[in-house]
């Protein structure tokens, strides 16, 4: 649990099994390409991207000794010229590209746990002619949507097409609610309505386009509330890591002092010193002034759990006392 106290979901063998069915399905795992296994096998995204396609579909693992360039060249060298399949979070695709230690033997890639940034996708494309393909899914349901086209995105919203065997349904409030064989049956030892008849209510707010893909438009605890007005803190850092002095960047809410809502903060790891001026200059131009983060702390790196995703919740507790630098 990442947002409140920690609970268990219990899935019957069944559905454990048909989330490693839907996967290997939408994503054309075979036994011809070993899945190469970089993220942590504890966690849910692991656990259905690694171990079950191991043992239920026969789709061999690699297992590297750490994400570090050289372990996955390492790793990748075990089975010499077979192509391989990685899954793996934002950040470590960021940091491979960068260092040029993408294995040039991976035939399928794949993004989960967050949002990849567009100019990581389109820096990898660019340079090997890899498609990274996002990933989304819960522990709650398994896999919910793949993005399988063959070119990079232009809209970092864009969560593609549904997983084999689920179904979707957006509520009044945009919340995504999902449906399918992989759904888990409840929570322990604190039950929700949110899981529960072969249901899973997300957090999510989505919108389906006509042709059945699915745009994720960030979280509903992560709206940020200025002055009675909401907004996305993706839809920020959407149009702040188009700097080109911007490495990473978080923008969440931190409490007005005035009492009256959240003021926005924005989290940067800069390529080089820049001022916060200069990214505030930057985002006038694209955005409405109220949009614009008013807070600005500048970092070595935007650090992730140990899951993968990086929390705002994490953040907002670290930055809650902590003076705001000017300047990268």
């Amino acid at each position: 649990g990442t947002t409140g106290r920690p609970r268990c979901v219990a899935f019957t063998p069944a559905q454990l099994a048909a989330d490693a069915d839907a996967i290997v399905a939408t994503m054309g795992l075979h036994a011809g390409s070993p899945n190469l296994g970089v993220i942590s096998m504890a966690h849910s995204y692991g656990f259905s991207s690694l171990v079950l396609p191991l043992l239920l579909h026969g789709i061999p693992l690699v297992l590297a000794t750490s994400a570090l360039p050289s372990a996955l060249a390492g790793a990748a060298d075990v089975v010499r010229d077979a192509p391989l399949t990685l899954p793996a979070v934002p950040a470590l695709w960021r940091t491979w590209h960068e260092a040029n230690a993408i294995p040039r033997t991976v035939r399928l890639a794949i993004s989960a746990g967050a949002p990849l940034p567009i100019a990581t996708e389109s820096g990898i494309f660019a340079a090997s002619g890899l498609k990274v393909h996002n990933f989304i899914g819960a522990s709650e349901c398994g896999g919910i949507a793949y993005d399988a086209s063959p070119m990079p995105r232009a809209n970092l919203s864009l969560a593609g097409h549904p997983m084999a065997g689920v179904r979707i349904e957006v509520g009044d409030d945009g919340r995504l609610s999902v449906q399918g064989p992989a759904v888990g049956s409840f929570y322990w030892p604190d039950s929700s309505g949110d899981l529960a008849d072969g249901r899973y209510r997300t957090g999510d707010l989505v919108e389906v386009l006509p042709s059945g893909e699915v745009l994720v438009h960030g979280r509903a605890v992560d709206r940020i509330n200025v002055a009675g007005r909401k907004v996305a803190p993706e839809d920020i850092e959407a149009v702040l890591g188009l700097h080109p002095m911007v490495r990473e960047c978080l923008v969440l809410g931190l409490p007005a002092l005035d009492a009256r809502g959240e003021v926005v903060a924005a989290v940067v790891a800069a390529r080089a010193p820049v001022p916060a001026t200069s990214l505030r200059d930057f985002l006038l131009q694209r955005l409405p002034p109220w949009q614009v983060p008013r807070r600005w702390h500048f970092v070595d790196a935007v650090q992730a759990n140990g899951r993968g995703k990086v929390s705002r919740a994490d953040w907002a507790r670290r930055l809650a006392d902590a003076p705001q630098s000017h300047q990268g």
